[in-house]
């Protein structure tokens, strides 16, 4: 059996961090993410929490954070908002424990233009679709990229107004002609192409053309400002400089799935492949599979599936579940459900492949069939339940109905990152450090929040449009607590009235009141 790892000698390993802007990643001892942070200068903004003077000075929080902390990794950038673009995303993604900022879904700003409209105008969005329009970004600073858009728009006399072709009827209703901000294309004072041109050159202000000799002159303005004592003017131009520089600084995008590139597995097939011989596996996972199951308090029961290829996420793979046939908190019952729905879900694929004729299952078994079948969907390599041996006892019994039983199950035990085998009592202990390992965490921290991020949304939605809406004395607040507690208003018609009292802010009164009236509308 592998042994876990000794802790690593921080003080040593902090010699080899450079004075760079980065991202840096807090893990504790079984190798889970705790912490993502940022820095101007890494070796710096590290050293803090290793000075036994400067970490007795700090918080509460932090000194729970630094006592925590196990190891850590750092990725170099080129900048600052490189730097803070990498840890939003990094934290939407990791979900880190002492994290507070960015652990929500809004995004950076982006700038969207539609080329292909005869008059496009900008506009902002958080949101990158593949719908043929351009983006820019995203930009870190939200007021100094709205200033510089509107200084654009001022500069080229671009439209601000939505219709997608504006004409006579939109201009009588629109001032920015009369204070010369825009061009007027909606009655032909310029042509579409000249509008077009004028697009053009401010799409190329954003990608950084022309734009330092643009800075040149305006802050030569400035200083003649300054000279001539119109400091108000000198304020405003400097104001802008700045805005614009912290605007068009080269930066990367980081997007979803960012930290399968650059957190710890530099080299993904490397960690398969390590995976592969730690786990005694007849071929490489190069796609696996991992299941969770999310069950908050007594509302309804999901579950999620993400699969990933060559040691990355294969995003547009992933699935989502209502678990339909199982009541109350069953993590195992539910899982053997989605299992059953899923692989069930690939068999049919696989028969309409061979044009429905199961004559061809009928001679082999089902892994067997799978395995020789072209095209459909594709048996993972590997399983990953997430659990231990409950769950994956579950799981296989499922499998061996379908006549999958073949097919390479473990179960992923998070309180001691235990792997398990089907029939084998004593689990594999990987090393912390190992590649193998953080493949393994990352699919089924992937999993958990895929399933956590449905069962809210489900939430949301029950909260959003709900009878509890019209009963006197219940808030906002208190509804998303009755909703949580007890998952639907169907359940909580059956609970008594000292089971509702018990939640923070509702008295015995108002959960008589609340019983009445679902009584009531029946």
């Amino acid at each position: 059996m592998l042994s876990p790892r000794n802790k690593p000698d921080l003080m040593v390993k902090l010699r080899d961090v450079p004075h760079t802007p980065g991202v840096y990643v807090m893990r504790d001892r079984l190798g889970s993410v705790i912490y993502v942070g940022k820095a101007r200068d890494l070796r710096k903004r590290l050293s803090n929490y290793f000075t036994p003077a400067r970490s007795k000075l700090a918080d509460r929080k932090t000194r729970a954070l630094i006592d925590s902390i196990w190891d850590f990794e750092f990725h170099e950038v080129r900048n600052e908002t490189e730097s803070l673009l990498l840890e939003g995303q990094l934290i939407k993604d990791l979900r880190p424990k002492y994290n507070v900022s960015f652990k929500d879904d809004k995004r950076f700003l982006l700038v969207r233009v539609n080329l292909q409209d005869d008059f496009p105008r900008f506009s902002l969005t958080r949101m990158k679709r593949e719908d043929g329009a351009r983006y820019f970004g995203p930009f870190v600073h939200g007021s100094a990229l709205k200033t510089t858009i509107n200084w654009l728009i001022k500069k080229f006399g671009l439209r601000v107004c939505k219709p997608i072709r504006p004409g006579e009827s939109d201009y009588k209703h629109c001032s920015n002609d009369i204070i010369k901000n825009c061009c007027a294309p909606c009655i032909g004072r310029v042509t579409i192409e000249e509008y077009q041109r004028r697009m053009a050159e401010a799409c190329g202000f954003l990608d950084g053309k022309g734009m330092k000799d643009l800075l040149v002159v305006l802050e030569e303005e400035m200083r003649k400002a300054a000279a001539k004592l119109d400091f108000e003017k000198a304020a405003e131009l400097r104001d802008m400089v700045e805005d614009m520089r912290r605007t068009i600084i080269p930066t990367r995008s980081f997007e979803r799935g960012a930290r399968a590139r650059v957190m710890s597995t530099i080299n993904p097939m490397a960690d398969v492949k390590e995976l592969q011989e730690l786990l005694h596996l007849e071929k490489p996972p190069l796609v696996m599979e991992c299941f969770d199951i999310a069950n908050i308090g007594m509302a309804h029961c999901v579950a999620s599936m993400v699969r990933f290829k060559n040691g990355v996420p294969d995003n547009s793979n992933y699935r989502r579940y209502r678990i339909r046939i199982v009541s109350g908190q069953n993590d195992f019952a539910s899982m053997a459900e989605v299992i059953r729905r899923r692989f069930s879900r690939i068999l049919s694929e696989g028969r309409e492949a061979v044009g429905g004729d199961e004559a061809d299952f009928t001679q082999e078994s089902p892994l067997e069939a799978m395995q020789r079948v072209a095209g459909g969907v594709r048996l993972p390599d590997l399983v990953i339940v997430d659990g231990g041996k409950g769950q994956l006892g579950m799981a296989v019994d499922e499998l061996q109905k379908l006549g999958l039983g073949g097919l390479p199950i473990v179960g992923l035990a998070k309180q001691h990152e235990e792997v398990f085998f089907p029939g084998e009592s004593d689990p594999v202990i990987i090393p912390h450090d190992r590649g193998a390992l953080k493949l393994l965490q990352r699919i089924r921290d992937e999993a958990h929040r895929w399933a956590n991020g449905y069962h809210q949304l489900l939430l949301g939605k029950r909260v959003a449009e709900s009878l509890l809406d019209d009963c006197p004395g219940v808030s906002q607040a208190r509804k998303a607590s009755l909703l949580k507690a007890f998952g639907s208003v169907a359940r909580l018609r059956k609970a008594s009235v000292e089971d509702i009292a018990k939640l923070k802010g509702i008295s015995h009164t108002l959960a008589e009141g609340i019983l009445a009236f679902l009584e009531s509308r029946k």
